[in-house]
């Protein structure tokens, strides 16, 4: 049994000592087999305090410290530690704290608090508080509180409060306060209080309180307070108080109000329906108050139906058309025009 046990310190003292310098105890040799301590170029079983300068590993990696000028390594197999990191890190990745990657993380990875890459990331990926990337990500994105890319974001990314990226998310992105894009939105974004495009728009685009795109949209989208579009909105939108873009067609529905300048299609409305100085509807309009301070080519229905040319018809107590004739400028009920 002091036979036993002073083998077992000996092996200890061996794991350690050599593992805080850069020498090693390689079994049968140099560069495969069983490793204790930081060999530089290994293939097979290694076990390591903390990873220094190492160059290439491929195998079973065990590396109970954060790494120590560790850039330039290039790790492909399973690595597990308190914090594995490498240049370019590629398999199963397990860190009780985090893994972290200079340039490169790829395959699947599981941090307790995070994960990271310097560059690009790309399989499936679960940070217990977050994960990033200052490049590209690609695969299946979790992070507890956030996940975010410093380029694009494809696959599937589910962050507790925010998913976001600094180009284009293409897609699912679920978000409890929101998914944003710098870029472009394409696929299914669902944020519990907006979601948004600094670019363009295509797919599904659902937010708690807002859902926004800078240019243009083409899907369906909701916002339970509002929707909105600074370029041509093309689909369904809705907004549980308004919805408002310079051009669209499709349909639009806003609780209080619906407002564009060039519309072709239906849009609904509690309140009002607006098409801006010197605009264009073209289709039909509900709500009580059809302001439409253009040329209407349709049909409206409200209480109070207003417009600047009428191609159609207008139907409710009080129609106005600014272009008609005297007699024919204010109409109860009904007006009409089908001449131009």
């Amino acid at each position: 049994m002091r036979k036993l046990y002073k083998l077992s310190a000996l092996a200890v003292i061996l794991f350690f000592t050599t593992s805080l310098y850069p020498q090693s105890l390689d079994i049968p040799a140099s560069t495969w087999g069983i490793s204790f301590g930081n060999s530089r170029e290994f293939t097979g079983l290694r076990f390591n305090f903390r990873d220094k300068e190492v160059n290439k590993i491929t195998g079973f990696n065990f590396t109970f410290w954060y790494p120590d000028k560790n850039e330039q390594a290039k790790v492909s197999g399973i690595s597990l530690g308190m914090m594995p990191g490498a240049g370019k890190m590629s398999g199963l990745n397990i860190g009780l704290a985090g893994v972290a990657a200079e340039n490169e993380l790829n395959g699947i990875s599981l941090g307790l608090i995070g994960l990271g890459s310097g560059n690009s990331m790309q399989g499936i990926m679960i940070g217990g508080i977050g994960a990033g990337s200052g490049g590209d990500m690609k695969g299946l994105i979790f992070g507890g509180l956030g996940a975010g890319s410093g380029g694009n974001l494809t696959g599937i990314a589910i962050g507790g409060l925010g998913v976001g990226a600094s180009e284009n998310i293409n897609g699912i992105g679920l978000g409890l306060i929101g998914v944003g894009a710098g870029d472009d939105l394409n696929g299914l974004m669902i944020g519990g209080i907006g979601a948004g495009a600094g670019g363009n728009a295509k797919g599904i685009l659902l937010g708690g309180v807002g859902a926004g795109v800078g240019g243009n949209f083409t899907g369906f989208g909701f916002g339970l307070v509002g929707m909105g579009c600074g370029g041509y909105l093309k689909g369904v939108a809705i907004g549980g108080i308004g919805v408002g873009s310079p051009q669209a067609s499709g349909m639009l529905i806003g609780g209080a109000a619906v407002s564009s300048r060039e519309f072709t299609g239906i849009g609904l409305a509690m309140g009002t329906v607006k098409i801006d100085n010197g605009g264009l509807l073209k289709g039909g309009s509900l709500s009580a108050f059809n302001y439409i301070r253009g040329e209407q080519h349709g049909v409206t229905l409200g209480v109070f139906n207003y417009t600047h040319k009428l191609y159609g018809i207008q139907i409710g107590l009080i129609n106005y058309v600014r272009d008609n004739p005297l007699l024919f400028k204010i109409m109860p009920l009904i007006n009409f025009n089908f001449s131009e």
